[in-house]
């Protein structure tokens, strides 16, 4: 699958087979995010594979919108350090989640960004150290057929025209 044929068939997933992800799948996406561009090569994320069905449906509970985290066949986890610029570092991470969002799809993998609310729930839960924050996670698995969220929609997206402004505003 190309870059654009994943931009366009890309969709928020939020309920997963029960079927595990073969390790040279995860470790593709991995790698996606690790070539991901940022701020002065900085590199700032961190990122913590999460499997464990347990810890799964705890980490659920750190953000109020992480439904989809406990039918996860895994979570990606983003943390950046604390020390600075945080609105770049998002932003990097940002960049990171996308890389590896785009790379799962391309293998047939879905996958769902989600905010975690409650950072410090996360780091007691991940043992995440102090130097660090994290304040966003990615579901990842295979579709579920009965997951209607996961078609393919043909509208709701604002229209180049709407969003696009050339030279000036």
């Amino acid at each position: 699958m190309d870059v654009f044929d994943a931009i366009r068939s890309k969709r928020a997933v939020r309920k997963y087979t029960d079927d595990p992800l073969p390790r040279e799948v995860i470790t593709q996406i991995l790698q996606a995010g690790r070539r991901a561009q940022s701020s002065k090569n900085t590199q700032p994320w961190q990122f913590i594979v999460v499997s464990d069905r347990e810890t799964l449906e705890q980490l659920g509970t750190t953000g109020d919108y992480l439904g989809h985290v406990p039918s996860a066949a895994l979570c990606i986890v983003l943390a950046m350090p604390t020390d600075g610029h945080q609105g770049w570092k998002m932003f990097d991470l940002g960049q990171a989640a996308s890389y590896m969002q785009l790379a799962a799809e391309a293998l047939g993998v879905g996958s769902c960004i989600g905010a975690i609310h409650r950072p410090d729930a996360a780091r007691a839960l991940l043992n995440i150290p102090a130097t660090h924050t994290a304040l966003a996670l990615i579901s990842f698995g295979y579709p579920h057929p009965d997951d209607e969220r996961s078609a393919i929609v043909t509208q709701g997206r604002k229209s180049l025209d709407d969003i696009t402004h050339w030279e000036t505003w």
